[in-house]
């Protein structure tokens, strides 16, 4: 027991000594200073004080002092020692400050432990008294101890049953929380258990009206569960059909949780069409009086507007979407389940009866797709046909039709159904919507025609059909278009359908396929700015490339003036034609757009695709028959130009199949059977000359309007692919010889407009009767050419100073340049051989001399145009040739060259002095019998 006594010291230490704080009186500080100054003074400490507590400081300072003692010096070091001990006395007070706490707290536990240790050393004792005791009592006690343990086991089971059946009395309540938490697998398991621990405590009496009332409460949960499969129909929630399924999986119900499944989703579809289309006519048509709840689906339908009819129709279908949507996850879900499930039971321990319900499944899904598609079928079906679509815009109808088409899609990926029944309605509802559009449009296309003002509409040099917003649904197709306009910034290629993004069932877009509208408010870009109008315009002044000679003054031969030659005014070789230019109208714009539209019809209406067609090659067909008969010259009067044979063929069917024969003033009265889908002739605007020579002759009109053709019919070479796969393959040929007989026409179309200019811009008739004055019969050969010849140059100068000025505001393309100075070098050598036929008399030396007015005027022209060769040269050459050919080949020569008018092969004869009269009347009988015979 020494341990616990207390050692003499420690008797004589109070504890209250420690409760108090430590004082220090000889270095305290009279103020505050500064713990940085402090700090320093502390630092500036040498080292040497801290090495070795032994070591004596006086001495070492003493050691420090010079041999010569200097007063101040030591007081300085007086007080320097004196500040660095205050300075350490503060801090070691500081620190002994600092633990003070401690060190009183350490000693107030080792106190506490002494006395703790002291009243262990009691218990000890006291435990061992009474553990004395014990063992003394222990035999008599211990019988009594197992009786009393034995009877409180009893009593403990019977509280643990009576725990039970007041948990199974509790569960009601518990069970409906589940229920109501979404909990059906814990609901339905707890049930199960509560069942079983039912029989187990079936000898209760009280137990037998629990075991129904749980019966009811599992069917009751059954019902529950019910109800959540259903809302699966609508949205498809993964964890939210797992547990569902699950739960079934529990009661052992997977075929019958099916066959419900199948149920829902029928009544779900009837609902959701019914709701959504109730909705729209309550709000568009309902009256306080009407009480549609309690009419059929069909009728129904029939009560929609025509204003709330698209919106209606998108909602319905993206309702039904959603709920195919719904049935296709949960085929997904179960074709990942079993996939699961068979890598878990790859071991080959799978039941029979898994393996009959995963088949049975299976089959009831794939089964139930045909069913579900066509039930939302009928549902859009009937919507469709319970409206008239007449009253619908242009724009509208495409909408509709998309619509319909991306659900005859949807349909399609769904089942691979071909939807016959939905494509049989929308066919019955576009034949007839057409038919009046197209007439409409037809209409709507003579009126503009006959108000067009045949000005060039300022769209972009670069602009292309498919710059368009008709022509947006293009993109996804063909998205080489920007190809053709790679600065065009209007065209986004990003836009992607549904199905190049995985389909439409999935939720890569996070939307539905039925809420995709951005292209609806795209912004055009085709119209031209200031910059670009200025480009067009911009045209160089220079006259250098004139000839020098058609710069001289020269004199008229009838009337003896002197006239001033054009290159004091300027003239240009007109060089400035476009070859990339856009020349549209706005008629032909409108036309463009309107093909657009009907491109979408045809996309979206596969059944009436050639219908459209048809239509759409009227619009064409039209707009170039208009244009022939506004500026076109007759074909049968145009001497010395070859036409087409296939354009007088194609303007002729035109006019037969597609304008109105009778008088357009009796339209309106007496339209014939025949004429009832034909278009009225168009009457060209009041505001538009085309008999002014200073404005000559309507050339700028004439330019747009078959410029505008020429373009239009590009645009629609470019669309012959497009179109081609739009229609069935048996229509093909329809297609072929619409491009090949119309289409590729356009361009020959030039040669009629032009010749109504090039005929009548240049007196050729005052050239003629300058070539009259002149004598043929010359004995000398003439080193100079006659003035017939600056003459006609004078006005191919002119009309290249116009042709100029014409340029500078509307851009002329390369083909009507040369067309049109083709037309006029053909006139001209008509002409010469016309003039050159008129001589009554004419020598070698004459002939001579035609051919060095000829050659000079070659010359001049190559010149004045670049168009090489010049065309029909020939014509003339051979003529003044002829003259010169023995009688054999001269006979031989006039029944080969037909190209020239009785007239002047008979002066031709006539003019021949190296031929004796016999054979000269010879030849004149031979020709005029060739005459009769043509006759």
């Amino acid at each position: 027991m020494n341990d616990s006594q207390q050692s003499p010291v420690e008797e004589k230490i109070s504890h209250e000594d420690f409760q108090r704080e430590p004082s220090f009186t000889k270095f305290n500080q009279q103020q505050a200073s500064n713990p940085e100054e402090e700090q320093e003074v502390i630092d500036s400490i040498g080292e040497v004080y801290f090495k070795d507590e032994t070591h004596d400081t006086s001495l070492l300072e003493l050691e420090k002092l010079p041999e010569k003692l200097e007063l101040e010096q030591i007081n300085n070091d007086r007080i320097r020692l004196r500040r660095q001990l205050q300075c350490v006395s503060k801090r070691v007070s500081e620190l002994v400050l600092q633990n003070h706490p401690a060190y009183a707290g350490e000693l107030q536990r080792v106190m506490e432990l002494q006395k703790t240790l002291q009243l262990g050393s009691v218990i000890c004792a006291d435990a061992r008294r009474q553990l004395s005791v014990a063992r003394e009592s222990f035999t008599t006690a211990s019988l009594g101890l197992l009786a009393n343990y034995r009877k409180r086991q009893l009593l403990k089971g019977l509280l643990k049953s009576l725990h039970t059946i007041k948990t199974l009395q509790r569960t009601d309540m518990r069970l409906r929380e589940m229920m109501e938490e979404g909990d059906y697998c814990g609901a339905i398991q707890l049930c199960l258990e509560c069942q079983k621990a039912a029989a187990t405590f079936r000898h209760y009496k009280c137990i037998s009206e629990l075991s129904s009332k749980l019966q009811d409460t599992l069917d009751m949960l059954e019902e529950q569960l019910d109800v959540a499969l259903s809302k699966i129909c609508t949205n498809f929630d993964v964890n939210h059909y797992e547990k569902v399924q699950t739960a079934y999986k529990l009661l052992g119900k997977t075929q019958t949780a099916m066959d419900q499944l199948h149920m829902h989703f029928a009544s779900a579809i009837h609902n959701t069409a019914f709701q959504i289309v109730l909705g729209y006519v309550e709000l568009c048509s309902g009256t306080k009086e009407t009480n549609f709840q309690k009419k059929q689906y069909a009728d129904l339908c029939k009560y929609v507007t025509i204003e709330s009819f698209t919106p209606c129709l998108i909602d319905l279908c993206k309702a039904l979407w959603g709920v195919m949507r719904s049935y296709h996850k949960t085929m997904k879900w179960h074709g990942a389940h079993d996939i699961q499930t068979d890598s878990t039971d790859s071991d080959g321990s799978r039941s029979v009866e898994l393996s009959f319900d995963k088949r049975y499944i299976k089959q009831k899904l794939e089964n139930g797709l045909i069913r579900i598609w066509q039930d939302v079928q009928q549902k859009v079906r009937t919507y469709i046909l319970g409206i008239d679509l007449s009253e619908f815009k242009l724009d509208e109808f495409i909408q509709f039709l998309d619509l319909v088409n991306r659900m005859i899609e949807i349909g399609d990926e769904f089942c691979q159904s071909k939807s016959e029944g939905l494509q049989e309605s929308l066919k019955q509802q576009s034949l007839n919507y057409f038919k009046n559009l197209h007439r409409a449009k037809m209409d709507e296309l003579r009126m503009f025609l006959e108000n067009e003002g045949w000005e060039m509409c300022p769209v972009k040099s670069n602009f292309h059909i498919a710059n368009l917003v008709e022509f947006r649904f293009m993109r996804h197709l063909n998205k080489d278009i920007l190809a053709l306009n790679h600065t065009d910034n209007s065209i986004d290629t990003n836009d992607t359908s549904f199905k190049e993004r995985g389909g439409y069932f999935q939720d890569v877009l996070g939307c539905s396929p039925f809420e995709i509208h951005v292209d609806q408010d795209e912004n055009e870009d085709v119209f031209a700015g200031v910059g670009d109008i200025e480009e067009v315009e911009r045209e160089s002044d220079s006259d250098s490339d004139i000839p020098d000679e058609l710069k001289h003054d020269y004199i008229d031969e009838i009337t003896g003036e002197t006239h001033s030659r054009p290159g004091r005014r300027r003239i240009t070789r007109s060089r400035s034609f476009h070859k990339n230019v856009s020349l549209v109208t706005n008629t032909s714009l409108n036309i463009c757009r309107v093909i657009g539209k009907y491109m979408q019809m045809m996309r979206l209406l596969q059944p009436i695709a050639f219908d459209v067609l048809t239509s759409l090659a009227q619009l064409f067909d039209f707009y170039m028959y208009t244009v022939y008969i506004f500026f076109g010259y007759d074909l049968h009067s145009m001497d010395g130009l070859a036409i087409n044979n296939r354009l007088k063929t194609t303007l002729l069917r035109i006019q037969t199949s597609l304008i109105v024969e009778v008088p357009v003033p009796s339209l309106t009265e007496s339209i014939s059977q025949d004429n009832k889908d034909r278009i009225p002739q168009p009457h060209l605007s009041p505001i538009i000359d085309l008999h002014n020579a200073s404005r000559l002759y309507g050339l700028a009109e004439r330019i747009v309007a078959v410029e505008s053709l020429v373009f239009l019919a590009q645009q629609l070479e470019f669309l012959e692919p497009h179109l081609e796969t739009m229609i069935p393959s048996t229509k093909k040929a329809f297609l072929q010889q619409f491009y090949s007989q119309t289409v590729k026409m356009a361009t020959e179309l030039r040669k009629p407009v032009y010749w109504a200019v090039s005929s009548h811009i240049i007196h050729y008739e005052s050239i003629l009767q300058s070539m009259a004055t002149v004598k043929w019969d010359v004995k000398e050969i003439m080193s100079q050419h006659n003035p017939y010849v600056d003459i006609l140059m004078k006005n191919f100068a002119d009309f290249q100073i116009r042709l100029s000025e014409l340029s500078r505001h509307l851009p002329i393309t390369r083909a009507a340049y040369e067309i049109l100075w083709d037309h006029c070098i053909r006139q001209a050598n008509r002409t010469f051989v016309e003039g050159y036929a008129n001589a009554k008399k004419c020598t070698n030396e004459g002939r001579a001399l035609m051919q060095l007015d000829f050659q000079q005027y070659l010359r001049s022209m190559e010149k004045l145009v670049d168009i090489r060769p010049i065309p029909d040269r020939e014509y003339v050459e051979t003529y003044i040739k002829a003259y010169y050919l023995p009688e054999n080949q001269l006979e031989s020569w006039l029944q080969e060259h037909r190209e020239y008018t009785y007239r002047q092969l008979l002066a031709l004869v006539g003019s021949v002095d190296h031929i004796n009269k016999k054979a000269r009347q010879k030849l004149c009988n031979m020709l005029e019998d060739a005459e009769k015979n043509k006759r």
